[in-house]
């Protein structure tokens, strides 16, 4: 399950963007393991964006996930790979107060074996990108 890193609670006080880490596959292909994030802490939270949450059952972790669409009691969130887990089809609803932020945008560090010309300007084009809301987000949801 993606975790931003622990320098993510160091800095979330002082500005309202900061930087995370992700670590496992939970939201393939939108976020991989590596990627480096710019959360916006304390943005306002819609159905579709890719949020940075404390999880429900171990609030010393932090975690990566799509809010699908709001429920009674919180957020129902999702991890795009749907294989992965980890996510409210395992905890429920999300409180509201345990959202902390919404992912503005993803840098892709390159990889050691990107070495090649193609591999290198490949990764250029690709490397930094924002975060969209994917509003059809809870299409996954119906169909569980």
């Amino acid at each position: 399950m993606p975790e931003p890193s622990q320098e993510t609670e160091r800095t979330k006080g002082l500005l309202p963007f900061g930087p995370a880490e992700v670590t496992g596959p939970s939201m393939v292909p939108t976020l991989h393991h590596g990627d480096r994030l710019l959360v916006h802490w304390g943005a306002r939270t819609g159905p579709g964006d890719v949020v940075v949450l404390r999880h429900p059952f171990q609030q010393d972790l932090l975690v990566v996930k799509r809010a699908a669409e709001r429920r009674e009691g919180g957020w129902w969130v999702l991890g795009d790979n749907a294989y992965a887990g980890g996510d409210s089809t395992d905890y429920g609803v999300v409180p509201e107060e345990l959202v902390l932020g919404r992912v503005r945008f993803r840098y892709r560090p390159r990889r050691p074996d990107q070495r090649s010309p193609f591999a290198l300007v490949r990764w250029a084009l690709s490397a930094a990108r924002p975060v969209f809301s994917d509003r059809s987000a809870s299409r996954r949801l119906r169909a569980r």
